[in-house]
């Protein structure tokens, strides 16, 4: 019986032990591992507003020509009719564009750190993605460029 005793004894004591002894074996355990730079928070990709209203919208997202335009027919990326996530309030009846809220969907699509990967930009970009509204330009046309002039600080 008095085996038995010491033996539960000496457990108790181990087992008290063993987050001291175990601490040392945890701090040395794995080294630092460097994941690279930290990625960009998603609130700060916000390019400049105003190029927004004087440039992306009417020569990127509704430009006069319908057949290149993101909002003219229905179907495709405004509010009230559109598809996808993308979508845009397009004026009705004279009222003035919401640039507030177009701004604020526009840049969820957007890739500071990569412009040119900018879902906005491959969607509609020709030979990229499959884009419902098909190719609306290429790499080198003005709007493509209108798009990337964007990101130049």
């Amino acid at each position: 019986m008095r085996s038995i005793f010491l033996l539960w004894r000496f457990l108790g004591r181990a087992l008290a032990l063993a987050p001291v002894l175990a601490a040392p074996l945890c701090l040395a355990g794995c080294p630092t591992v460097d994941l690279g730079d930290n990625p960009p928070d998603p609130g700060i990709c916000q390019p400049d507003r105003g190029y927004f209203e004087d440039v992306i919208w009417p020569q990127f997202i509704a430009p006069s020509n319908p057949d290149d335009s993101c909002v003219d027919a229905p179907g495709c990326h405004r509010v009230n009719d559109g598809r996808s996530g993308f979508r845009v309030s397009v004026p009705t009846g004279g009222e003035p564009v919401d640039f507030d809220g177009n701004y604020d969907s526009v840049v969820f699509f957007l890739n500071c750190s990569d412009p040119s990967s900018s879902r906005l930009f491959t969607k509609p970009l020709a030979g990229v993605q499959d884009h419902a509204g098909g190719d609306l330009f290429g790499r080198g046309d003005a709007s493509a460029q209108a798009f990337l002039q964007w990101f130049t600080p």
